[in-house]
């Protein structure tokens, strides 16, 4: 059964790295292309070269990855080459496919409709490549070299790398380009992040209550959730009671809330919107009572 289930969550994996890479080049092929927005990262330095030799840019895009692949095959280790090998190879591929598939045809000339269509694809397409558990390469070793070597932090370096792309294209593109450009980023970003957090947002429940422990029974029995007891004690009273936590999904919240007041009507629940860090322990987002 573990043996199945690695090996279900291995393929699901493969599956995102792929579709992602190919939406991500989708997107870059039907709206960032043709439109003139500038972006950062590998993808930004291969739209510029292009524009400005005519190369097509799914073979820069190749030639670049490969070059900071074996970069930090130098510096960083296999294991971490073997982990940007796919996207680093899947991502050009999939744009000299869409790229010949397309032969130069225009969805749309609307630059505000492709600022909003590549955010939206690159954001998604990041998003699934990132939750796969898989880099997506490029500019993204550089800053992780300079972290290795002199101890620089990674989001610094990382931005700057991305500011220097924006600005080198901006020199060579209309300032509507570069500022719908700079809204694209805006748009992918936040899209990514969100998708990284999809499917993470947790609700923690704590319950106060002189009959603690029926409704901790009643929550292992009726939800199968887990229930941690804490001792706390009364601010006046100084009588010690039982604090219940409980990490529920948002839905089972109302199921949740009912169950308390059933056995005991004057309980009263703290909740809080928790996220999930990479299953080691949750962020608190809100409080409220």
């Amino acid at each position: 059964m573990i043996q199945n289930t690695h090996w279900k969550q291995l393929a699901r994996n493969w599956a995102s790295i792929l579709f992602g890479n190919a939406l991500y080049s989708l997107a870059v092929a039907l709206f960032l292309e043709p439109s003139g927005l500038i972006t950062g990262g590998a993808t930004g330095i291969a739209l510029a070269i292009g524009r400005l030799t005519g190369l097509p840019v799914s073979g820069l895009l190749l030639f670049i990855n490969l070059a900071m692949l074996v970069w930090g095959w130098a510096v960083l280790g296999r294991a971490f080459a073997l982990n940007t090998l796919a996207s680093s190879v899947l991502s050009p591929a999939f744009l000299g496919l869409f790229e010949g598939l397309l032969a130069g045809r225009v969805l749309t000339e609307d630059i505000f409709l492709c600022t909003v269509f590549s955010g939206l694809g690159i954001g998604v397409a990041l998003g699934l490549v990132i939750r796969s558990g898989a880099s997506t390469g490029g500019l993204d070793i550089p800053p992780l070299v300079l972290n290795k070597w002199f101890k620089l932090p990674v989001s610094a370096t990382m931005l700057t790398f991305d500011i220097a792309v924006l600005l080198m294209q901006a020199v060579f593109s209309p300032v509507q380009q570069v500022l719908y450009g700079v809204v694209m980023v805006l748009i992918h970003t936040i899209v990514m992040d969100k998708m990284l957090m999809l499917g993470a947002s947790r609700t923690e429940v704590k319950i106060v209550s002189s009959q603690s422990d029926a409704i901790c029974a009643a929550i292992l029995a009726q939800l199968d959730r887990g229930v941690t007891i804490l001792h706390g004690e009364g601010g006046y009273t100084r009588e010690p009671s039982a604090v219940l936590l409980s990490i529920v999904s948002n839905r089972e919240l109302p199921r949740l809330e009912k169950l308390a007041h059933s056995i005991d009507p004057t309980c009263f629940l703290i909740v809080s919107h928790v996220t999930e860090v990479s299953g080691r322990g949750f962020s608190l987002d809100k409080d409220y009572l």
